[in-house]
């Protein structure tokens, strides 16, 4: 069946890249005919029904910007049925007949279980820097956030060097090490330490010694936060190598920026798919890539299976250290 109107939000940690998704569906309901909405602050503005009409006006000047101009908010309220239930009415009173999301694992959960209990044919878009969505070996904003890190790795790794340092960066990725494991081997970082793999503190410092004895002036370790915290590592691995170490923690500044030539077109293949796809009367799917490829995933299992690590990425790290 045909959709005469679909909705779309952002939900989650915002990447960059969301906006270029964003506006991929949004102009391509609009060439196909149909009506779009853009449901403000994810879930909370479903709720509390900021919903608005979005032209192709709405979404012009949006494709390097990063964050996400529809919002996103935490909203514990949607996690019962009787919030879904609220959300759900408030799309269908606009006649609203399908929905787009755009997020990372826990937004396409609540995406599940909305279709599971009301029927409302959901389409949902891998959004976050993690790139832990299960079924996809990409997910938008993972490019730009590690090129970020990269170029802080750069920075950082000038004044490592005149110092004779140890520099330890911590970066994001509570449960998943792809950020870090990525960026460190693009970095050049001699150490990557992540949720997904356990490591030898004790040997990595006698390592950092010899090194050091050998002539080495500098040492960069990434560490994702899910692996540990990096100001405490700091301190144990200056007390154990005996070598000035010090401690960047990037923060939120990995989730900002002008996303990269990549995430604005991927992000923009992958919302056009979305929107064609809901309109024509698909659901209940997940679109990402597969080398190279578009690709569609079930939703239910890419939200009931765990994405793990690349292995290679793990063996790669530990043969260029």
């Amino acid at each position: 069946m045909i959709k005469k109107a679909i909705a779309i939000m952002t939900s989650g940690g915002d990447s960059p890249g969301m906006n270029a998704a964003a506006r991929a569906v949004v102009r391509t309901a609009l060439y196909e005919g149909v009506q779009v909405y853009g449901i403000k602050d994810g879930y909370d503005g479903m709720l509390k029904d900021d919903i608005i009409e979005l032209t192709s006006r709405s979404v012009s000047d949006i494709i390097q910007r990063g964050g996400t101009f529809l919002g996103t908010a935490r909203c514990p309220e949607f996690k019962t049925p009787e919030g879904r239930r609220k959300g759900y009415e408030n799309l269908k009173k606009r006649g609203v007949e399908g929905l787009v999301i755009i997020g990372g694992d826990g937004s396409l959960t609540g995406g599940s279980l909305l279709s599971k209990e009301t029927g409302i044919p959901i389409v949902g878009l891998p959004g976050t820097i993690d790139n832990d969505v299960w079924g996809t070996d990409y997910t938008i904003g993972c490019d730009t956030a590690a090129n970020t890190i990269v170029d802080a790795l750069n920075k950082l790794r000038d004044t490592a060097s005149a110092h004779r340092r140890i520099m330890i960066v911590e970066v994001m990725g509570h449960k998943s090490g792809w950020l870090a494991m990525e960026s460190g081997i693009a970095g050049g970082a001699e150490y990557v330490l992540v949720p997904e793999v356990k490591y030898d503190l004790d040997q990595m410092c006698e390592d950092i010694k010899a090194q050091y004895a050998a002539g080495k002036r500098y040492s960069i370790i990434v560490i994702a936060e899910g692996a540990g915290d990096g100001m405490g590592l700091g301190k144990i691995v200056e007390e154990k190598t005996g070598i000035d170490t010090r401690v960047s923690v990037l923060g939120h500044i990995q989730r900002g920026g002008s996303p990269t030539v990549e995430d604005r077109m991927k992000a923009s293949m992958l919302g056009e798919k979305a929107a064609l796809a809901l309109i024509s009367g698909a659901s209940d799917v997940v679109f990402g890539f597969e080398q190279g490829k578009v690709v569609s995933i079930n939703l239910f299992d890419s939200v009931n299976n765990k994405k793990t690590l690349d292995p290679e990425l793990v063996r790669l790290a530990r043969v260029l250290a």
